[in-house]
């Protein structure tokens, strides 16, 4: 284990915990049935759900094109590290679980500056034996400063998948582009870019009433299109796997998003909408459900 974020102080991390405002990473948990997050947050994720019923299938088929993303580069591609900015809170399933899963010594950095997410970082560095994690409290903003770090743990002249999931539609043009565009000129050749993000491309009005529960919060909230999304992949010369940039739950879709366990029905019916989330069976998405695209691309 490792991760010099981790000596940070508790008292001063609690200090740079804001409760008053929604934090998109903790929001996020929310909709993955979550326990680390606030009741701002769970009221930004109730507005959100009553703005759009299905919406939580946008998070959970982002989480699960992640999985599948990881697992065919692991499996089919051979690659053993990745770097993972935007990592938000932990969960089932992260990153090093499924790579080491398939690649036992691969090496894992996540990035994330939200204190919440630092506090219960240890949780993403339960690395097998022969593997390597490592955690970065950093800024998506300072792409000189993640690369610095995530080279104490990654070897930048072997392969490398940067992992950009669900975090560019925080970030507006003027900055999301060219830091993109610098953490991949770093990367070395044989490199993956896995990207997911928002767009009002396939059901605008759905899309569009959760962009302002968003706004009203005071979130950055972007949402781009196929061109633009495609974009992030051509002004870095990559090439686009196949099936290019699509709707997350067709990028190559195995049909294998795991099921939670089931409650009772009592309980089930005792919940509210967004506690009864977390058991929801995603694999009865529609076309109607989606507003997030994926794609992968290789640098050559």
């Amino acid at each position: 284990m490792s991760g010099d974020a981790l000596s940070q102080d508790p008292a001063e991390l609690r200090r740079r915990i804001d409760t008053t405002k929604a934090h998109p990473a903790r929001v996020y948990d929310v909709f993955l049935g979550g326990k680390d997050n606030y009741p701002v947050d769970r009221a930004a994720a109730a507005a959100a759900l009553a703005a759009n019923p299905r919406g939580y299938l946008d998070v959970r088929h982002n989480r699960d094109f992640m999985r599948r993303a990881v697992t065919r580069l692991a499996t089919e591609d051979g690659i053993r590290q990745f770097l993972d900015i935007g990592t938000g809170l932990p969960t089932a399933e992260n990153v090093h679980t499924i790579a080491q899963r398939i690649i036992p010594d691969s090496r894992v950095v996540y990035v994330d500056n939200d204190p919440v997410v630092l506090a219960h970082a240890r949780a993403l560095l339960t690395s097998g034996p022969e593997g390597m994690t490592d955690y970065i409290d950093a800024d998506f903003m300072t792409p000189s400063e993640i690369l610095e770090k995530a080279g104490k743990t990654l070897d930048f002249d072997q392969p490398i998948a940067l992992c950009l999931v669900a975090i560019l539609h925080f970030v507006e043009d003027e900055q999301a582009y060219p830091i993109v565009r610098e953490l991949v000129e770093a990367l070395p050749p044989g490199s993956r870019l896995v990207l997911s993000h928002l767009t009002e491309d396939l059901n605008p009005e759905n899309i569009r009433a959760v962009q302002r529960t968003y706004t009203e919060r005071g979130f950055t909230f972007v949402l781009r299109s196929r061109a633009d999304v495609e974009r992030f992949f051509t002004d870095s010369s990559l090439t686009l796997d196949e099936p290019g940039v699509v709707p997350a739950h067709h990028w190559r879709a195995d049909h294998a998003a795991p099921v939670p366990d089931q409650p009772d029905a009592a309980y089930l019916e005792s919940l509210d909408a967004i506690e009864r989330v977390r058991y929801a069976d995603i694999n009865d998405v529609t076309d109607a459900d989606i507003n997030v695209y994926g794609g992968v691309g290789a640098k050559a």
